[in-house]
């Protein structure tokens, strides 16, 4: 039976005044499992409204109290991860290691922001001038807007919230209408915790609840993760309005192999920053650029691991009956079409087709969004598979030359988030880290996501905004600093008076 997934307003679930809903499919299946609300405009201003009413007071509580919830947040989704990653797992499909995988790195982040006090603590300087201190603070902002994807329902928002609320804001989260239930799980979580109510909001919806984020008045700032078409869309139209944005787009991710590498290490690298979660990861590496000599071996090895990957449905894992799938379904129907027409695009402009996924046979539902893993050997800068970000199972082999060659085909990328090199040299892993052009690096190192108390975001067409995601970026994307002079006179030695019509000049 289908479920309704509705808005959170108030500490309390909200259907909306709008009396339209979305379909919600289970991936594995291609059954309809839920209704999601979609916001009407008016929905959306009633819940920005509630965040609003709550910012002065949670913009006011102590950080003590602050992060004493937080805490509290913390032990909860630790002991009830199982329950969101199943949830996880049946509305975007990907296996249940893989969505525990998720919550452990959101979670991170809302470790990070138990100690935040730390960060917002400002500065003193006494005696700046004869007689006079200055000191600055650190203030929220108000009310935040956090647009999420549908590939990441529980880490991308937990990129977000909980620095914003630990820095005293007050949040709204739009999540991907495609699973929108972890959001609503999350809130009641808050709750739970002792969040106070209005201080955070699940707005469900389309287009209509992020462009009211977007124009809002009382919307402070906009986080967002998604395509980089979008992600431009959601930078100008949010800095129009005068909003603070930090709009992470998408990403070609590039992989260097040197020839002295090790390549079995190199061919399991690929293999699960490729294929993992079935591809759907900003970070996934698309690209492997093996430099000469060690193509043809490289290949091979990728090749004959893939064959051992077994496709299925994701929440077989939790049940413990038989072998856990290593990947579930793409996300719909639409995109498991769009990444299928990419490999045939690939194989007519003439790529090699080592591994193709087109006919897997998977395990679980025959109706399900499947497509397995897919190798292309051959690949050239110029073609579909190469220039266009696919976002599922595909993984293309660039063969160049030199490391020069390879590092110029990353160089000129239109994106910049993240890359890697694999090689026992550390003189190229050093050259190569000073001279790529991307945001985050890893040195025999797949997927090189920072640790939260670093940032998280790419350079180029990766990121539109100054701010990355999380750690120091991230409180200060979430707060505005005052500076403050003070002078007090000492009714001992009083000053004479006098008019001083010059520029202040400090002694």
């Amino acid at each position: 039976m289908s479920s309704t997934i509705p808005h959170w307003v108030d500490g309390a679930r909200y259907d909306g005044a709008s009396k339209q809903w979305g379909d919600v499919t289970n991936p594995a299946s291609g059954e309809v499992s839920g209704q999601v609300a979609l916001a009407s405009s008016a929905d959306a201003e009633h819940v920005i409204a509630s965040a609003k009413v709550a910012a002065a007071e949670w913009g006011n509580t102590s950080l003590a109290r602050r992060t004493s919830i937080i805490f509290r947040f913390r032990e909860l989704l630790a002991e009830r991860k199982q329950e969101l990653a199943a949830l996880i797992t049946a509305e975007h499909g990907k296996v249940h290691s893989d969505a525990l995988g998720e919550i452990a790195r959101g979670q991170e982040v809302v470790e990070f922001a138990c100690g935040i006090s730390h960060l917002l603590k400002g500065g003193h300087s006494g005696n700046a001038s004869t007689g006079i201190d200055v000191h600055s603070r650190q203030e929220p902002l108000g009310v935040v807007g956090i647009i999420s994807p549908f590939n990441f329902p529980a880490m991308v928002p937990m990129w977000f919230f909980p620095v914003a609320i630990a820095s005293g804001n007050t949040v709204v989260l739009k999540p991907s209408e495609k699973d929108p239930s972890s959001a609503i799980w999350l809130a009641e979580l808050w709750k739970e915790a002792g969040l106070p109510d209005g201080v955070f909001n699940v707005l469900q919806g389309d287009k209509t609840a992020v462009d009211a984020l977007l124009t809002s008045p009382d919307v402070e700032a906009i986080s967002f993760v998604g395509s980089t078409p979008i992600a431009r869309y959601v930078y100008e139209e949010a800095t129009r309005a005068g909003k603070r944005v930090q709009a992470l787009g998408g990403a070609k991710n590039h992989m260097v192999v040197l020839p002295d590498a090790d390549l079995d290490l190199a061919a399991d690298a690929a293999v699960n920053a490729g294929f993992g979660s079935a591809g759907e990861r900003c970070m996934a590496i698309s690209v492997l650029v093996a430099v000469e000599p060690i193509a043809d071996d490289l290949v091979a090895r990728i090749a004959e691991r893939t064959g051992h990957i077994v496709v299925g449905d994701g929440s077989e894992s939790a049940t413990g009956e038989g072998k856990e799938a290593d990947m579930g379904p793409l996300v719909t129907k639409v995109h498991r079409d769009k990444v299928a027409a990419f490999i045939d695009s690939g194989e007519e402009a003439g790529a090699k087709v080592v591994v193709d996924g087109r006919g897997v046979q998977a395990r679980g539902g025959k109706d399900g969004f499947w497509l397995g893993p897919t190798l292309f050997d051959q690949v050239k800068p110029d073609m579909d598979i190469y220039t266009e970000e696919i976002f599922g199972p595909v993984l293309s082999v660039v063969r160049v030359q030199s490391y020069d060659e390879a590092l110029e085909l990353i160089n000129a990328n239109q994106y910049g988030n993240g890359t890697a090199i694999f090689t026992n040299d550390g003189g190229a892993a050093r050259r190569f880290e000073q001279d790529v052009q991307v945001g985050m690096i890893g040195i025999n190192v797949p997927i090189p996501v920072p640790v939260a108390y670093y940032s998280f975001g790419g350079w180029k067409n990766s990121l539109f905004g100054d701010s990355h995601a999380y750690g120091p970026d991230g409180v200060h994307f979430y707060t505005r600093t005052k500076a403050v002079t003070t002078k007090w006179i000492n009714p001992a030695a009083r000053p004479a008076g006098g008019l001083e019509l010059g520029f202040p000049q400090n002694d």
